[in-house]
């Protein structure tokens, strides 16, 4: 091992995501005390900035859209795993946790991370530029899996309350795959272009937004290596967050809040590394970035967790209940058609990012004070 490979060993970002990783073996499955789950909150808050760094990392070596896909599909297969395993108690409470997480998910992605990244562009540099045929068409899959996945079961009647029947539910978990592989198609094949970030001008950055970056890309071992080290602190904030998890229900429940609030924190949980690296991004004025990681997320989650709840609820003997309730469904609406006049442009100002912190905002309250 040369100097500069015992110089990366020894860097935080290479010994926190082990050392969450320690602590997620040594806490899996038990009662945590007090001191013991601010310790795992520590650990995990630092194995999210570990995840942020290297997946930029990843993105510098291989560009965008790429990088950005890593992370989102990173994220929600592990995101998918803690739902599922949450759900496996078939606990009543349990019922509409993937409904939860998912539109949570949609709402932090499409109207918190998309109006924080436009406003920090934006106040930095008047006005915040994308792509609007890449960033309409991710986002109209994103208004329709949404509806089909979310809103349609709240009207079927098929089977009482807001559920699936088994046919309805396969189609659901089909359309959502099919759709979901259409937009990584199109995303890193063949309209990879309408994904690259773009100048004040409409000047697409060919080499996925890095013209002005000094800093040389890292070499292939060191791009593996952060691929490994981004794994290591996924499963680390995943793990560690279902580890807090019974403090969390327990600290919802004694201050008399609704049981949704367990899947906003867990939503929260998992795409605080998408939001850290979306609003980084934004700071350098690369838009297009942002979108990207926040658009790939909502699609990952809805086109990743529907289907993986499909199939687990074969044998999970829990109801699972995906359909919204009216209020989260005027929610879901709003964002639409706000999402629809901010995409359309391909320009934004402070104003179209305070509209979506708005809606954000009015989420954050009604999941409080429904």
């Amino acid at each position: 091992m040369n100097a500069q490979a015992r110089r990366e060993a020894v860097k935080w970002t290479t010994l926190v995501p082990v050392l969450a990783f320690v602590l997620l073996a040594c806490t899996w499955g038990r009662s945590l005390s007090g001191p013991v789950v601010v310790v795992v909150a520590l650990f995990l808050a630092g194995a999210v900035l570990a995840a942020v760094h290297h997946a930029e990392v990843i993105a510098h070596r291989v560009g965008e859209p790429f990088g950005s896909l890593v992370l989102a599909v990173a994220v929600t297969i592990i995101e998918v795993a803690l739902i599922v395993t949450l759900m496996a108690d078939g606990s009543e409470k349990n019922a509409t946790l993937a409904r939860d997480t998912v539109f949570a998910a949609v709402m932090i992605t499409c109207n918190g991370i998309v109006g924080l990244s436009i406003l920090v562009t934006a106040l930095r540099h008047r006005v915040a530029v994308f792509n609007a045929e890449g960033t309409g068409a991710a986002f109209s899959a994103i208004a329709t899996l949404a509806t089909l996945s979310l809103v349609l079961p709240t009207f079927t009647t098929s089977k009482p309350g807001p559920q699936f029947s088994t046919t309805q539910l396969v189609f659901a978990a089909t359309a959502s795959l099919l759709v979901y592989g259409l937009f990584v198609g199109t995303l890193t094949v063949r309209h990879r272009d309408y994904f690259l970030p773009v100048t004040a001008t409409g000047k697409v950055l060919e080499d996925g937004g890095h013209d002005d970056d000094h800093a040389e890309p890292p070499t292939r071992q060191q791009a593996w290596i952060s691929l490994a080290l981004l794994g290591l602190a996924l499963v680390a904030v995943v793990g560690l967050g279902k580890g807090v998890s019974p403090t969390i229900e327990r600290t919802v429940a004694d201050a008399g809040l609704p049981s949704s609030v367990v899947g906003v924190v867990i939503a929260m949980l998992v795409l605080a590394p998408e939001t850290i690296a979306a609003v980084r991004a934004a700071g350098r004025n690369r838009m297009q970035t942002s979108l990207n990681l926040a658009h790939g997320s909502a699609l990952a989650s809805i086109g990743l967790t529907i289907p993986a709840v499909a199939v687990a609820s074969v044998w999970l003997s829990g109801p699972l209940v995906l359909g919204l309730d009216s209020t989260h469904m005027v929610l879901l609406a709003l964002t639409i058609a706000v999402g629809t006049l901010t995409v359309m442009p391909g320009r934004a100002t402070p104003l179209q990012g305070g509209v979506h912190l708005a809606v954000m905002g009015a989420y954050l309250v009604l999941a409080v004070s429904p």
